[in-house]
């Protein structure tokens, strides 16, 4: 979302209409979460992000960026593929980054995660945007 919002306000638009990413409270909203998420998985006491909350937000992150993403009047379907990536993405990444976490610590290996993230969120930004 993060990705998307700070596509949106660099003047690129995605092929799916999504009215919440006109909005400017929504737009800086995802960047603030963004940012805390990049901050807040390196603390000891960050949750598993497959507890209840942590989910229920990557479920709506995914829903309203696979929508903004799929082709203009397929959006609903988009939202609905990107959810069901997401949701056991979820799982496998955890089990990736518990091992990572035991091998190099928390702290590396969530900047690696998120370097990993980072890039291929921004490549798909490029790719799946243009400018307006």
């Amino acid at each position: 979302m993060a990705l998307i919002a700070a596509a949106r306000l660099a003047g690129r638009r995605t092929p799916g209409e999504v009215f919440l990413l006109d909005r400017s409270l929504f737009k800086a909203g995802a960047l603030v979460m963004g940012a805390g998420e990049l901050a807040g998985d390196k603390m000891k006491s960050a949750p598993d992000r497959t507890v209840f909350l942590g989910l229920a937000a990557r479920i709506a992150s995914a829903g309203i960026a696979g929508a903004a993403l799929a082709p203009r009047g397929r959006e609903p379907a988009g939202a609905a593929v990107a959810v069901a990536a997401a949701v056991p993405l979820a799982y496998v990444t955890l089990a990736a980054r518990k091992r990572a976490m035991a091998g190099i610590g928390q702290t590396r290996s969530g900047l690696v995660e998120d370097a990993l993230v980072l890039a291929a969120g921004a490549a798909v930004m490029w790719l799946s945007t243009r400018r307006s």
